[in-house]
This record gives C-alpha cells, structure tokens and sequence, in this order.
C-alpha cells in the first residue's frame, strides 16, 4: 500500500463520525418536531398585535425539522458532509426579511434544528426556555411613548408658522418641524410631538384664525426618549 492510499485512509477513518441508531435519530427528529412547534406557538402569540404570517410561521417548523436531518446525515462522513455543502452552497435566497423579530425566530428555528441533530436536545429545551421567558419579559416592559404627527394647514400669513409652534408646545414638551411647505398662499405644516390631551390640541389648533385643517396621526416609527 501507497503512502499516498496510507494517508488517504486515515483522513476519511479519522473525520469519519459516529454513526446514530434508529432509536437516536427518531428521537432526535420528535424533539426537533416539538420545539419547532413550540416555536411556531411563541410566534403566533408574540405577533398577536402586528401582522401575522401563517406561512412564514409553517417555515419555521419545517426549517426546524430539515436543518436536523441535515446534521444527523452529515454526521455519517466526512464525505456526505462536503457533498452537502456543496450541494447547498449553490442555493441562492432572495426573500428579504424585514422585521428583526421574524430573523430572531428563524436563527430560533435554525439553531433547534442543528442542537437537536447533534444528539444535545437537553440544551435546545433549556435554551427555548431561556430565549421564550426573555422574549417575553423584555415585551411587557414599559418603553417610551412612539410620538404622533401633527399635520396643520393654514393661511400663509406672518407669523403663522409661529403660532402654530407655540400652541403645539402648549400641549407638548417635545415638537420638532418634520416639514414646512408654502404654495399658493397656503402653508402646511408637519410636526412630531408627543401629547397626551389629543382632543384638546387638535380643537384649539382648528380654532386658531387662518387655520383650515389639521390632523394628528400615530406612526410606529422610531421611538424618542
């Protein structure tokens, strides 16, 4: 024999893994089944007061149960494991995520998935545990009121805008000038504020002389401190 065979056969004999029982892969696949849909419960009632997407919540668990059996099969070798990556490395995604708390729950799911593949289902219970009860607690904390749009528009006269601005700070302690725009002898006006007499703002705002309209709007953009 070679040195070149001599070498080649401990290299694969020493990254080969050990292989798994049927009784070990079944119960690898249920744990990874109940967590993904454990998963699946959390995002249903954390998203209970934003949209909610059936499909991408059925993702998760699916996503759960074959990144599993992609560890367990790669486990077998070294050479399944580079075909499998191989093969993967070719597939492209395109679907933006764009709410941090759906990437959350896909790295969630992701992470079951690979645990419990790995024969550590004790560590993705404790870890679901852990990562539900923060979730949760960090949800019902009490955070800064989001501020509201004040959409006013009026007559162009001198001063106007500055009046509009000190009636504003009456009701608010906090007012910034989002946009100040001046066509045909009219001025509209878009400011952030942050009221709590709602009512009595927009009321004496519609009061004012030269003013036709106004609006105020809740958003939920960034919040200010």
């Amino acid at each position: 024999m070679s040195f070149s065979e001599i070498f080649k056969k401990s290299f694969l004999e020493g990254y080969t893994g050990s292989d798994m029982s049927s009784a070990q892969i079944i119960f690898a696949l249920a744990m990874t089944c109940l967590i993904a849909v454990y998963i699946f419960c959390i995002y249903r009632l954390m998203t209970r007061k934003t949209f909610y997407s059936k499909n991408f919540a059925i993702s998760l668990v699916a996503l759960a149960i074959i990144t599993s059996s992609v560890i367990i099969t790669i486990q077998s070798s070294i050479v399944v494991s580079l075909g499998m990556v191989g093969a993967l490395s070719i597939v492209r995604f395109r679907t933006a995520v764009k709410e941090p708390m759906d990437l959350i729950f896909l790295f969630w799911s992701i992470s079951v998935g690979i645990i419990c593949g790995a024969g550590l289902a004790k560590i993705a219970v404790v870890a679901s545990i852990l990562i539900t009860a923060v979730l949760f607690l960090l949800d019902i904390l009490p955070v800064a009121k989001a501020p509201m749009i004040l959409i006013v528009n009026a007559s162009a006269d001198e001063g106007k805008g500055e009046e509009i601005l000190k009636l504003a700070g009456k009701y608010s302690k906090y007012t910034k000038v989002k946009s100040r725009n001046l066509s045909s002898g009219l001025l509209d006006m878009v400011i952030e504020v942050k009221v709590s007499e709602e009512e009595k703002l927009v009321g004496e705002m519609s009061a004012v002389k030269g003013v036709n309209s106004v609006s105020l709007l809740s958003h939920d953009g960034e919040v200010t401190f």
